[in-house]
């Protein structure tokens, strides 16, 4: 069975509806919201990330999902997903169901990333911004569950080193916010009954 399955993409909309999501109140934090976006692609589920350029103030060079900072004409952080997922790789709102919402999340930056899981059909005219991305890169859900993808290693950012939780894809190092907020969606699969 596929995992994007109707059957799949249910029974993950009802897991993310029954649980209780973890918030972040901070005032001195910015707001930001971001994307999972997954799609079929023959036998398997993927899930789509991207590459950020080294134009972008913030996370220069790294694999992230689609999203970014609130903005006052935002009507709430679902908004703020959708619309930088459509700025940044040319996904359109109405071409996306959202699934659910996962924990929100810090970033270095000072950042509180509230998490919404989207399905959307494949294969997609994607338009990159040139600024804002660098790449697509369609991972496999498959790929993501081998133990054998996920990894602790030490990262070194300018005048820090840190030890992080990370997913490698060929020669992709998923980390940081972003491999936190997959490690909680990969959770949630393996929970499902299949």
């Amino acid at each position: 069975m596929s995992f994007c399955e109707k059957k799949f993409v249910v029974g993950l909309k009802d897991l993310l509806a029954a649980r209780e999501r973890k918030m972040i109140e901070n005032l001195s934090f910015s707001r930001a919201a971001v994307l999972v976006p997954i799609f079929n692609k023959g036998e398997d589920c993927h899930i789509l990330f991207t590459k950020r350029t080294d134009q972008v103030k913030y996370h220069k060079g790294q694999i992230s999902f689609p999203g970014g900072g609130f903005d006052q004409e935002d009507s709430d952080l679902e908004r703020t997903a959708l619309r930088e997922s459509s700025e940044e790789i040319g996904l359109q709102e109405g071409d996306v169901q959202i699934i659910g919402v996962l924990d929100d999340t810090v970033t270095v930056s000072e950042f509180i990333v509230t998490p919404f899981v989207g399905f959307f059909p494949y294969p997609y005219p994607f338009k990159l911004s040139d600024i804002e991305i660098a790449e697509l890169i369609e991972v496999p859900l498959s790929s993501l569950l081998d133990e054998r993808c996920y990894a602790e290693r030490e990262i070194i950012e300018r005048d820090w080193k840190e030890v992080v939780q990370s997913y490698q894809y060929g020669n992709h190092i998923i980390w940081g916010t972003t491999a936190r907020i997959l490690k909680q969606f990969l959770e949630l699969v393996t929970s499902l009954p299949l």
